[in-house]
């Protein structure tokens, strides 16, 4: 798949704001500079009200905010920007690295995650991944069955997997996505974790489960809320983020939301996590 890259001059304080919006455009990667930020799309996703929408974006936000560069990025290059940026990482409870950086041989108490990403999202490098992965060790529990809407990488339901779940079941949209999380899987030595190419619709019929993760954004979250809940068993949990701190009210006054009980709302720089119980 090829993809387009924008290296865009923006001011640090904006970049998490400009990555929110970009992101509800279907930018799939993010790499933060000093008073840059390069987005990357696929070349199918973007036109000309594409480039026109994030221009009248850049100028909301003042000062010297605009497109530096625009360059096409052959599928063959992707995995080796990502090797020169991915690095090993802590995040709670997990060590998480890729295959190219090997693990040391003690990380302790801390749990494993080898991670490859290609085109999907998940690294545990963005704000919100390791939000979920910091507090997923208090949500899910032993014998527990996950729903991971929008899985990308996999990441969220190979923890979930690590830490006693039974069984999980991820989707997404994204062609790479499938493939990606599909590896990772093999490379995690997990069993049970299902991963379909689609939305709701590829959910096993009649299925419910324990814990739903939901880790997207904002719009795709309002769309997908109403087929997501009736997942839920009884007491079943569901975690939403991909979502900015001025998203958190929206996001409670949804409908579908409005039989489940508020648990908690957790925040990382400015993106926040959503914990509801049925």
């Amino acid at each position: 798949m090829e993809y387009i890259e924008l290296r865009i001059s923006v001011q640090d304080d904006f970049q998490e704001l400009l990555i929110a919006e970009l992101f509800d455009l279907d930018f799939e990667g993010f790499e933060q500079l000093d008073n840059e930020l390069v987005a990357s799309i696929p070349t199918s996703r973007f036109d000309d009200s594409k480039r026109e929408e994030i221009e009248k974006k850049l100028m909301a936000l003042g000062g010297e905010s605009a497109i530096l560069n625009e360059r096409v990025i052959p599928d063959q290059n992707w995995n080796e920007a990502w090797e020169r940026t991915i690095k090993p990482q802590t995040i709670g409870k997990f060590y998480v690295h890729p295959t190219w950086s090997q693990s040391p041989d003690d990380i302790g108490d801390k749990i494993e995650l080898m991670i490859d990403p290609k085109m999907a999202f998940g690294t545990g490098y963005h704000a919100t991944t390791r939000l979920i992965l910091e507090w997923l060790p208090d949500i899910v529990d032993e014998g527990d069955e996950i729903l991971d809407a929008g899985t990308g990488t996999g990441i969220l339901a190979i923890a979930a997997l690590k830490l006693g779940a039974t069984s999980a079941f991820g989707f997404d949209v994204d062609e790479w996505s499938e493939t990606n999380a599909k590896e990772n899987i093999l490379l995690n030595e997990v069993e049970n974790l299902e991963v379909k190419l689609g939305s709701t619709e590829v959910i096993p019929e009649g299925k419910k489960y324990d814990v739903i993760l939901a880790n997207i954004n904002r719009n795709a979250l309002i769309d997908l809320l109403p087929m997501l809940v009736p997942r839920l068993k009884e007491n079943g949990r569901i975690l939403l983020s991909g979502l900015l701190e001025d998203d958190e009210q929206t996001m409670l006054k949804q409908p579908a939301l409005e039989k489940l009980n508020h648990l908690k709302t957790k925040q990382l720089e400015e993106w926040i996590a959503i914990l509801l119980e049925a």
